[in-house]
Order: C-alpha cells, then sequence, then structure tokens
C-alpha cells in the first residue's frame, strides 16, 4: 500500500525510524476534507463551554432544548419541553445558589444520576462559574463513586432521587470535603435527618432553585485552558482514573463535528432533535429496554448508539420480517439485496433504491420514529453484517466512530456513503493528527509498505490535559504531545482506520464495558479447586467464557460425594463438573465484589495444564493469548454458542 494513494488522508510529517527504545513510528496524517487546519478558526466570543450555551440561547430563546416524557399513573405520557430561555434562567438560578453555598471557580460539583433535564442544568452551572463538573456513576464498580468524592475533593453534589441512599453510603469519608447534597427532585425526613446528623446540607431541587435569592453572582472570566470537567474512566486495573477535559477540547470537538457534518452535507439544523439515553457521565452518552417505544414517541433525527443496541434493533427487525410471511420476506430479500448492491457500486443512499423505500424500508425507518437521519455507533466495535444491514434498511447514515475519555470522544469516523469503509472508524476527524507506533513485540510494523499496523497515537488540541492528581499514569500515556491509545490498528488503502488488536491485555465487551483480563485472572485463580485460568471475551459478546485446569484432587474429592464417576479427562467433561467449578468461580468473584459482566459465563475444564509443549505459554508461565485463542477456538465458539 503506497501512503500517497490513502485519498481521504493528507500526510502533515514523515515516519520515523526506531531510535534510543522508542519504536518506529509511521506518517503523521489528517483527514483531507475541510478543516485543513490544525486548529478551529476562532470564533468571536467562543473561548468556553459556557459560551457555546450562552451564544445558543441568544441565537434561539424560544426553540424546545431540553425535552423529558411525563409517566402519568405509571404510563410514558407526551414529550415537554423546556426552552433554551427557560433553561438559561434555571442555570442562572442554580448557579447563583451554588455560589450561596460557598463553591466557587475551580470548585468540585459531582453529579449523580440518569440523564435528565436537572443533570443538564447542573452542569451548565458549573460551566457558568468555571466549576469542575465530576460525574459519578455506578458502573465503576463497589466503592468507586466514594472514592471519587473523596479524589476529586466534590464540595457540591446533585444527586437523583432514587441515587440518595447510594450516596449516604459514603458517609462519613466522603463528608471530609462534601458540606450540600441537592435532590433532582424530593427529600423524605429520614434522609434529611441522617444528612444533618453528618453536619450536611441537603436541599430539595424546588427550595434550592430559591436559595440564590436575588443575589447576583458575576460570572467569573473562564480561558480556553480552564478545566472544565474531571470524568473518571475504567479503562484499567486499580482505581479510576480522573481524565481531565478543558474548554479547549471541548470546543475543538464540537469545532470538529460540525465541519465533518457539513463535509458530508450532513450539517446540523436547528430541528433536528437529539434522543439522549446513553449516560452522561460516560464521554460518549445505556441500553434501555423501552428505547424504541421512546424513540417512536420523540421521533429524533440523530441518535447515538453502542453496538449492543444496534444489535438488539437488528435482531427485531430479523424476527419481524421472518414473521412476515413468504411474500414479504421474498420482496424484502429481492429490494435489500438491489439496494445493497447500488450502494456498494457508489449510489447514495437515498438514490440507491428509491422505490424499494417507499415500499419496503420506509416500515424500518418509521419503527425508528420516522425522521432519523443519522445513526453514530461507538464504545465498541460494531459487526460488519449489522452495519452493512442498518446501512441499507434504516435509509439514514449509520457512521461508526472510535474515541476515548482522554481524546474527548470521537476522533476518526466513517464517512456516508462510502460502502468501502465497513468495518473500519474511517479517517481522523478533522483537527485530530493520527499516526501508528509499531509495537515489535506484538509483530506489528508501522512502517510496512504493505499494510502499516500498531499502536493508533493521536495528537491535538481535543486531547485530555491529563489525570487528575496522577502524573506518573499521564506521563505513561502522553509523550512529545501524543496520546497513546493502547489499541492496534491499520491503515487501509482508503485512508480509514481499522481497528484489529489491544495492546495491553484490557478489552471491551460488547455493551461497552472494559475488562482488564489479567486482573480477573488473578482473583479466580484464587478459586478453591482451580490451578490455572485464562479468561476470554471479545467486544462481539457480552459476557466472558473461561478454560480452566481444575485441580486434580479437589475435582476428585467432589465426584465421590456427588456420584460422578471414572477417569480425571472423563470428569472433565461432566456438565456437572463444569456446574461445579463454575459455581466455585461465582462465588469467588461474588466475594470479591466484581461487577456482573466480570463473571464467567460458561467454562471448559482441561485435564491438560497449559504447557510449552502447545505453545500456550512462555517460559515464565506467562499465557501467550493469541495463541490459546487459537488453540481452544472452537471450544470458545461452541461455549458461546450454548449461551444464545
Amino acid at each position: 500500500m503506497v501512503a500517497g494513494s490513502m485519498k481521504h488522508l493528507v500526510q502533515v510529517e514523515d515516519g520515523k525510524e526506531a531510535a534510543g527504545g522508542t519504536p518506529s513510528a509511521g506518517p503523521t496524517y489528517r483527514c483531507a476534507a475541510g478543516g485543513k487546519g490544525a486548529v478551529p478558526p476562532a470564533v468571536p466570543g467562543l473561548e468556553c463551554c459556557w459560551d457555546i450555551f450562552r451564544l445558543s440561547v441568544e441565537k434561539y430563546p424560544d426553540n424546545n432544548m431540553l425535552g423529558r416524557r411525563e409517566i402519568v399513573d405509571g404510563k410514558a405520557g407526551k414529550y415537554t419541553w423546556l426552552t433554551y430561555k427557560q433553561v438559561y434562567d434555571a442555570v442562572i438560578k442554580v448557579g447563583a445558589a451554588i455560589r450561596s453555598c460557598g463553591v466557587g471557580k475551580g470548585g468540585r460539583c459531582g453529579i449523580y444520576g440518569a440523564n435528565s433535564p436537572e443533570w443538564v442544568i447542573s452542569m451548565q452551572a458549573c460551566n457558568a462559574h468555571g466549576i469542575y463538573c465530576v460525574p459519578l456513576y455506578d458502573t465503576l464498580g463497589a466503592g468507586a463513586v466514594e472514592f471519587v468524592l473523596c479524589h476529586a475533593e466534590v464540595q457540591i453534589a446533585f444527586v437523583e432521587e432514587k441515587k440518595i441512599g447510594e450516596m449516604l453510603k459514603t458517609f462519613p469519608n466522603a463528608t471530609k470535603y462534601l458540606k450540600t447534597i441537592v435532590s433532582f427532585g424530593k427529600v423524605t425526613p429520614e434522609h434529611k435527618e441522617k444528612v444533618e446528623q453528618n453536619g450536611l446540607s441537603i436541599y430539595s431541587w424546588e427550595d434550592f432553585l430559591q436559595l440564590g435569592g436575588e443575589e447576583k453572582f458575576e460570572l467569573p472570566p473562564k480561558e480556553k485552558d480552564d478545566i472544565c470537567t474531571i470524568m473518571y474512566t475504567s479503562g484499567t486495573t486499580g482505581d479510576p482514573k480522573g481524565v481531565l477535559i478543558s474548554n479547549k477540547s471541548i470546543i475543538t470537538i464540537v469545532s470538529a463535528v460540525d465541519e465533518f457534518l457539513s463535509n458530508s452535507g450532513e450539517e446540523l439544523r436547528k430541528d433536528d432533535v437529539y434522543i439522549s439515553y446513553l449516560p452522561l457521565a460516560h464521554i460518549f452518552d445505556r441500553d434501555v429496554k423501552l428505547l424504541v417505544e421512546d424513540i417512536g414517541e420523540l421521533k429524533p433525527t440523530v441518535f447515538c448508539a453502542v453496538p449492543r443496541v444496534l444489535d438488539r434493533i437488528y435482531g427485531g427487525l430479523q424476527d419481524k420480517i421472518t414473521a412476515g410471511g413468504f411474500l414479504k420476506k421474498t420482496l424484502f430479500n429481492v429490494a435489500y439485496k438491489y439496494k445493497q448492491g447500488n450502494m456498494l457500486k457508489g449510489s447514495k443512499h437515498e438514490e440507491a433504491a428509491a422505490v424499494f423505500d417507499k415500499l419496503v424500508f420506509t416500515k424500518v425507518k418509521r419503527g425508528l420514529g420516522g425522521r432519523v437521519r443519522l445513526i453514530l455507533s461507538g464504545a465498541a466495535p460494531l459487526s460488519r453484517h449489522v452495519e452493512e444491514y442498518l446501512r441499507v434498511v434504516t435509509c439514514s447514515h449509520v457512521l461508526q466512530g472510535y474515541g476515548l475519555t482522554e481524546t474527548c470522544a470521537g476522533s476518526f469516523v466513517s464517512l456516508p456513503n462510502n460502502m468501502s469503509m465497513l468495518g473500519t472508524v474511517g479517517p481522523p476527524v478533522p483537527y485530530v493528527e493520527a499516526r501508528l507506533e509499531s509495537v515489535p513485540e506484538m509483530g506489528y510494523d508501522a512502517l510496512s509498505s504493505e499494510t502499516p499496523r500498531g499502536e493508533i497515537c493521536i495528537r491535538g488540541d481535543t486531547l485530555f490535559s491529563g489525570y487528575y492528581k496522577r502524573e506518573d499514569l499521564t506521563k505513561e500515556v502522553l509523550v512529545d504531545g501524543w496520546f497513546h491509545t493502547g489499541d492496534v490498528g491499520e491503515w487501509q488503502p482508503d485512508g480509514s482506520m481499522k481497528i484489529i488488536d489491544r495492546k495491553k491485555n484490557i478489552f471491551k465487551l460488547s455493551q461497552g464495558e472494559y475488562v482488564a483480563v489479567e486482573n480477573l485472572e488473578n482473583i479466580f485463580g484464587q478459586t478453591p479447586g482451580v490451578d490455572s485460568v485464562w479468561v476470554y471475551g471479545n467486544s462481539f459478546e457480552s459476557s466472558l467464557v473461561a478454560v480452566v485446569n481444575p485441580n486434580k484432587q479437589a475435582l476428585e474429592r467432589w465426584t465421590e460425594s456427588n456420584g460422578v464417576t471414572g477417569e480425571f479427562a472423563t470428569i472433565c467433561e461432566d456438565p456437572k463438573a463444569k456446574e461445579f467449578i463454575l459455581g466455585e468461580l461465582t462465588k469467588t468473584g461474588k466475594e470479591k465484589k466484581l461487577k456482573g459482566f466480570e463473571l464467567i459465563r460458561a467454562v471448559h475444564l482441561d485435564p491438560v495444564p497449559f504447557d510449552m509443549e502447545r505453545d500456550l505459554i512462555t517460559p515464565t508461565y506467562k499465557k501467550k493469548r493469541p495463541q490459546l485463542l487459537k488453540y481452544y477456538q472452537s471450544i470458545i465458539d461452541g461455549m458461546y454458542k450454548s449461551m444464545k
């Protein structure tokens, strides 16, 4: 592959040979479309996140901004809306109330709860006063909320009504800094009593809105390099890391998305509607059973999803077509083949099969509210067949993106109407520079003339400012302005990026949760009756499986009292024995407070220990993961099949 032929990229720097312990690196590229500069053009009056909101309010005061479905008699009703001006007025009141509690510029404010108008209002109040917004969420595991409250020195926290009980579990440790709690709803007398016993104040949402009174608090000046949020991420073993994100990073990524969409002829319009359901505590906005019903009621035009949601939509469509009878099914298949063929030849989705769109595919579009024009998938890889299918049948752009909290989410995104980009994450977005760095120990060469592969490194203003209070970890990943993602990628001939591996043994499951596999093996390895364990999962599956070398004596003792007979190898194949070991692993996992997705869901017992003869381990007994997968591939496939 010749670098010059990658039509969607421009080269900005040459590659570098390995030197002084630093691996070689491939050339540095930016996307070819628009945004030629390394930074977005300056917009007068746009210096911080607050300005983005303020300018929108000035432009569109009476447009709807935040909506939610009212629950009437336990049933979800219509969406009710607040305009930009109404949200702005609430933000000013909340900001004044926060200031009256003694929290000002550079202070820390926690937000804990599901997405809601109050969540956004609290966040904008932080932005107005230069207060660091610190999202709190449960999926970081046991004790994480307490850890984040203490580590970030949070002084005031906004909490969803049903999460207040969880919040109180962080007492007394969190109360070292925490002085005020604000409910998104009401406050029960029991909660009030408990909070006040600990010397803190708690307010209902309505009471808090009045707390600032008539006092006018000047909004402090805010700089581009000021920190706007500390977002804690669970990417690796150990405590969550606080990712410091500046105003500049957010303005740059917003400009990049804006530039990307206008280059694609898909500018955001003032009548666009976005459905926000992925947790705001993650940079990339959970999977909700009622999501499709909400979509039907709201009729959004833009929606972001994780592969798990899109897999469900795909499965639902497949079931409907199968249930539709022979004729409908045949018509659908003919329409699909015809439209897919034209799209592969280069037709835009709206021109590929206009007649079939009207006859067949509008029904699919109506199932998603009828107005969706842009579906963005991120957080884990989307299966190629699902991506292609949805591109054909939803009558909208389905784009796959890639990024990390540390890069302010989207760093790469595939281009609309480019079927050649299926299975990739596309080229870098505007204002982001990318290169590959060789990983010699894994055999990846970033300077290869055929297929350059290596660790994806990212540079530019969208990068985070460091890990809070963890200079050591920052230095590991930020070297000479380059952020090292830990993901291994491969440039495609058209300039798009394909993710092919993980540099460290950390991967994501299909729902977007990180799994640090070595850490789990260390925990499960302590299980009685287990000599050695190899844990496997990948980003197309939502659960983990394992191959276990059981302890011979322990397993034979168990067989005596459970009526299972035979040689050790025969016992290992017995479903009862597998169930017993699985139960033991689960017990260990629960004792160690592992999260649900970290537990093993199926197990294979191998009577022969992992050995060098089969090339499964190194001389120092480290597991060779690619070789283990190759050796046990059919067994792994069988375990996942048996669970479906």
